[in-house]
């Protein structure tokens, strides 16, 4: 289904409240809430929406520290990038890992409760990874944005 402007309004709704009901929802965007809900379930079902989720806040949580970590391996063959990816879904500190081009194999966002704690995870979880040659790891001083995926 193309994203029609009634679509782009759906989800422009959702992403700023997923708990929003379906009558709500009709009302905001001019349609019944049987239209909607029956939108909604195309829009999941083609993967347009592929979830839900609450937003936690990292620092009530414990987490004040944000850390972007870059990452080189000390090969590009299939096998290590493959055996890299494994082991690095394990690691319960990253919660985002991008593979980039350019100087750097990977990118990792990672979370911990200070920077001691950092020093835990780069020693017992980042330096473990295999096929890893160098991490440089840099310090987030302030989040400036934190948006959701615009439709």
């Amino acid at each position: 289904m193309p994203l029609d402007h009634l679509s782009r309004a759906l989800l422009k709704e959702l992403v700023r409240d997923g708990r929003t009901s379906h009558v709500k929802l009709a009302e905001t965007i001019g349609l019944s809430a049987t239209a909607v809900a029956r939108r909604q379930r195309t829009l999941e079902e083609e993967g347009v929406i592929v979830g839900y989720h609450a937003r936690l806040s990292q620092k009530a949580l414990g987490l004040g520290v944000t850390v972007i970590v870059r990452l080189a391996l000390d090969s590009q063959s299939e096998e290590a990038l493959a055996a890299f990816e494994k082991a690095v879904a394990r690691c319960p500190s990253v919660l985002r890992c991008f593979l980039m081009s350019g100087a750097d194999d990977y990118l990792l966002t990672v979370v911990a409760s200070d920077v001691e704690d950092f020093e835990n995870v780069h020693k017992s979880q980042l330096s473990r990874l295999p096929h890893v040659a160098r991490i440089q790891s840099s310090f987030a001083l302030r989040q400036i944005i934190d948006r959701p995926v615009l439709p």
